[in-house]
């Protein structure tokens, strides 16, 4: 879709009714091979799906890439066991599973990735957005989505991907209030249409897959430091409250670390994930 302007096409499914035939169609032939289902409100869609990766039954196991869509989603989580809140309608919530051949410590970039595809997607719905390492989609500096990717490997031993994807809608202030921090909403306009928004995530995330698994996180760098919300700006690198680092964000390598220059510092340091925060040095 780079390059496109999205137009909303009717009929137009209501805004707490998502389609999966819609949905499908949307995502045009980039996603020709996933399977698109939709429930009315489930714990977590990747516990779902991670269930589904790991189970014996036939029936119910995973055969193709699969997204899975709640329209409400009662125990979302994020980064580090957190948890996700939301409300009813407040949030598109889904979950792609994807197998992959390539070993697991090949994955760990995979979060970068899926943060440019959602950023690449938003901007032909006509929403700016920017990166925060090495998880999170901001708008004017508040956090508009957020991204939870874990593996499973299945019985035969398929090596599976099971990416969450929250995107906030509308928050009521109720709930802005309880996560503690103000958060961005999705314009109006770019969520008129649930279905075409889902559905063109849905394609830019198959290709992506696909870009991943032939290059690598190579294929994502570059656009990914253009996205890059804290580009030359001082930060703190916290864990778990404490500072471990500070320095001037430059951007990531080629795989997927943080380059953060330090005061009195020669050469970058590389700040590698885990349950490590990223904070502007003003916050």
């Amino acid at each position: 879709m780079r390059g496109m302007t999205v137009q909303f096409i009717a009929p137009i499914s209501p805004a707490s009714h998502l389609s999966a035939a819609r949905i499908t169609a949307f995502a045009g032939y980039h996603a020709e091979q996933c399977q698109v289902e939709v429930v009315t409100e489930t714990g977590s869609t990747n516990a779902d799906l991670l269930a589904r990766v790991a189970s014996s039954d036939r029936s119910s196991a995973l055969k193709a890439p699969t997204l899975l869509a709640a329209q409400t989603q009662t125990a979302g989580r994020g980064r580090a066991g957190r948890a996700w809140l939301t409300a009813p309608s407040a949030a598109l919530t889904f979950s792609l599973a994807w197998p992959f051949a390539a070993p697991l410590q090949t994955l760990v970039g995979l979060p970068l990735a899926v943060g440019v595809a959602i950023a690449e997607t938003l901007a032909d719905f006509g929403v700016e957005v920017q990166l925060k390492w090495p998880n999170d989609v901001l708008q004017g500096g508040r956090k508009l989505a957020g991204i939870l990717i874990e593996t499973a490997s299945a019985p035969d031993q398929q090596l599976w991907a099971v990416i969450g994807i929250g995107i906030n809608l509308a928050m009521p202030e109720q709930l802005q209030e309880q996560i503690g921090r103000r958060t961005a909403s999705l314009p109006a306009a770019a969520a008129q249409d649930r279905d075409l928004l889902l559905g063109s995530l849905l394609g830019a995330l198959a290709q992506a897959m696909r870009q991943f698994e032939d290059a690598g996180l190579a294929a994502f760098v570059e656009r990914w430091n253009r996205l890059h919300a804290f580009a030359g700006q001082q930060v703190l690198i916290l864990d778990q409250g404490k500072t471990l680092h500070e320095g001037r964000a430059l951007g990531i390598d080629q795989i997927g670390r943080l380059l953060l220059q330090t005061d009195g510092g020669s050469s970058p340091i590389a700040i590698m994930a885990g349950d490590i925060s990223l904070r502007p040095k003003e916050d």
